[in-house]
């Protein structure tokens, strides 16, 4: 750990690679980092500031892929997903799940189960924070949201408690199937099939957001 000045004279704590304590990263893995993660990277931010605005208060969200396309754009059928509900695609280049990511994120959520356990057997304590996407909505709907900090308090502090009451109670709501859990990859599909992952992942991602900004989605 090393501390950054802040112009008062004060000291801000880092972790390893620099990034201050006060931000809560959020990575989203998939295979290629062309498709699933994309999506489910760009819609995160999109319903976040659909909730509050702005995408700020220290969170940070990304996406790389286990096999990642380094540098690769977004496949264009998840362009268009995006496109369809509003959100940004543009700027996007694929980039390969490395350690940095790892260890940086404060939460990981995975299109599948093999992805969860690839992150999780790159070591660094990845395990109580990381989830697939199903899973961490699954234990999300389960946690009473006035037992979570105020966004008042900040969204870092309600986004981290989040976390740690998703990691408590994962062994007690398992899924009732293994594909439960599981994002199908839409890669070389055609757009229909592109249309009926987005809709899985903003049916997932709704609750999480919910929970993570203290907003539910406007009707």
């Amino acid at each position: 750990m090393r501390g950054i000045g802040n112009g008062d004279g004060s000291a801000e704590e880092t972790t390893t690679f620099g990034f201050p304590r006060d931000t809560f990263r959020i990575l989203h893995v998939s295979t290629g980092n062309v498709c699933r993660s994309p999506i489910t990277e760009r819609l995160t931010r999109h319903f976040v500031m659909e909730r509050l605005g702005i995408l700020g208060g220290g969170l940070i969200v990304e996406s790389a892929g286990t096999w990642g396309h380094e540098g690769a754009p977004m496949e264009a059928n998840a362009e268009a997903v995006l496109a369809e509900f509003g959100a940004d695609a543009s700027g996007f280049t694929g980039r390969e799940l490395l350690d940095e990511h790892v260890i940086t994120a404060d939460l990981v959520l995975t299109a599948t189960r093999d992805h969860r356990a690839q992150v999780i057997s790159m070591g660094h304590s990845a395990g109580l924070r990381t989830f697939t996407l199903k899973e961490f909505t699954r234990l999300v709907r389960a946690i009473d949201p006035t037992t979570l900090p105020p966004l008042e308090d900040g969204l870092v502090a309600r986004a981290r408690a989040l976390v740690r009451a998703a990691a408590a109670l994962r062994g007690w709501l398992l899924a009732p199937t293994a594909e439960a859990d599981e994002v199908y990859d839409p890669y070389g599909a055609p757009l229909t099939f592109f249309r009926s992952i987005g809709d899985e992942i903003h049916e997932a991602l709704d609750p999480v957001v919910t929970a993570l900004t203290g907003v539910p989605a406007r009707m």
